[in-house]
């Protein structure tokens, strides 16, 4: 029995890797229970973007659900600081489920009642995507005849009810209209996800079907003799994510990868290379059969020009070390890339971030690149989050994104070679530049 089970919950995950759910926080003091909600999807798959009500933000902070979250949380979508000039599209039909959870009295009439005073009930009212609410409020007035009416009003309208529990409330009172358990309402949204994903895909999930897609990961190492190297701190996050986000989207995906410290996606085809000689060979074999290459490898740029047979002694006097510059893997593909071929590179920075990647994108005439301050909180090597710049040959502006989980930031990267793809004329132009 419990063998079966484990085979559906397997299922079921399975179903929902990548889907993407709209958490939206009212105010009430079962506000804080929405963390685990959070946290329960993500452990299924899921990625999850939070919208809060002000009233939502007097019992947990908006900190804390882009900290479980990686993505700036949306209370007023005309705030200063709020990244997406679109939010109200993005949250309500790029979705695949919207979760109110809890939805109070108050946003429970609302929602009955068309009304579209914030964020959160615009987003209800435009969303296209399958609606669950997890009403929790006092017994008195989930007991009501109008938060009766309001929910009968709301199933008519096709919205799902995960109902509350009875037990003591945060007020004294004993009775129905506590939140209901976490791990209930995370299923409800899984099952909800599992039956309707056939139907209701978010734009991006089969997007990269047919695609074949090569992405360098990792750190190289170049040998200065049998016991030390020049390397640096790259840990392969990036680089895997972008090949979990790809197989999530329908590509084959190869990966190419040097010395990591995570592990890969399962599935993923992975070939091993140490140094930049053996990546570039490596990318060299694969590329012809390659229809997207994306290179978040971080390459050494110089290499010991002569290789030690025995370590090197430690003496009194300096040592130096003449160094040479190893393949350069992304021009090389950009100089003999065949039709079809989008070229994606990355641009590691840690002054003047939007200049440097902007020249680079040019000088190799890439379709696009991703540029990131690894100097930045939160960003650069070995971190599980990063703030990224996406830059287009044929964009004026970059797409500057917020600090996100480096699997968002992988999908928003994927975005851009959807994009791009939709652009054959455009990415004519650029292969045939001499």
């Amino acid at each position: 029995m419990s063998s079966s089970l484990s085979e559906e919950s397997t299922l079921t995950t399975t179903r929902v890797s990548g889907m993407r759910v709209a958490l939206a926080v009212s105010g009430g003091i079962a506000a804080y229970k929405a963390a685990e909600v959070l946290r329960g999807l993500q452990r299924a798959g899921c990625r999850v973007r939070v919208a809060m009500t002000e009233r939502a933000t007097e019992f947990v902070t908006p900190l804390t659900f882009r900290a479980l979250s990686g993505e700036h949380v949306i209370v007023d979508d005309y705030a200063p600081d709020n990244p997406d000039p679109i939010a109200h599209i993005t949250f309500s039909q790029t979705v695949d489920l919207l979760l109110v959870a809890p939805a109070t009295a108050n946003i429970i009439a609302k929602f009955a009642h068309g009304i579209a005073d914030d964020f959160v009930t615009s987003t209800y009212l435009a969303c296209t995507a399958p609606i669950l609410i997890a009403p929790a409020m006092n017994t008195t007035m989930w007991n009501h005849p109008a938060t009766a009416r309001n929910l009968r009003q709301l199933r008519a309208d096709g919205v799902h009810v995960v109902e509350p529990d009875a037990g003591e409330m945060a007020c004294g009172t004993i009775g129905p209209g506590r939140l209901s358990d976490p791990a209930l309402i995370v299923a409800a949204a899984l099952d909800i996800l599992s039956q309707t994903g056939a139907h209701h895909v978010a734009p991006h999930l089969n997007d990269l079907a047919g695609e074949r897609v090569l992405i360098t990961a990792g750190a190289t190492r170049e040998e200065i003799d049998p016991v030390r190297f020049l390397s640096n701190r790259s840990s392969g996050r990036m680089g895997y994510a972008l090949a979990e986000a790809a197989l999530a989207r329908g590509a084959e995906v190869t990966v190419v990868a040097g010395v990591t410290t995570v592990q890969p996606p399962a599935d993923v085809r992975l070939m091993r290379a140490t140094s930049a000689a053996e990546m570039h060979a490596a990318v060299s074999g694969e590329i012809e059969k390659t229809t997207v290459f994306i290179a978040a490898a971080a390459v050494s740029d110089y290499r010991p020009a002569t290789r030690a047979a025995n370590k090197l002694k430690k003496s009194q006097s300096n040592l130096t070390l003449t160094l040479e510059p190893t393949p350069d893997i992304l021009a090389d593909v950009a100089d003999r890339r065949h039709d079809g071929l989008l070229v994606i590179g990355f641009a590691a920075e840690t002054e003047d971030m939007l200049r440097h990647a902007r020249e680079k994108l040019t000088r190799k005439r890439l379709d696009a690149i991703v540029a990131n301050d690894v100097a930045g909180d939160g960003a650069g090597f070995d971190t599980e989050t990063n703030v990224i710049s996406l830059l287009a040959h044929d964009r004026e502006t970059p797409i500057e994104l917020p600090l996100m989980s480096k699997l968002e930031a992988a999908h928003r990267v994927l975005d851009e070679v959807a994009r791009l793809r939709r652009a054959p004329a455009k990415r004519e132009i650029i292969s045939a530049n001499p």
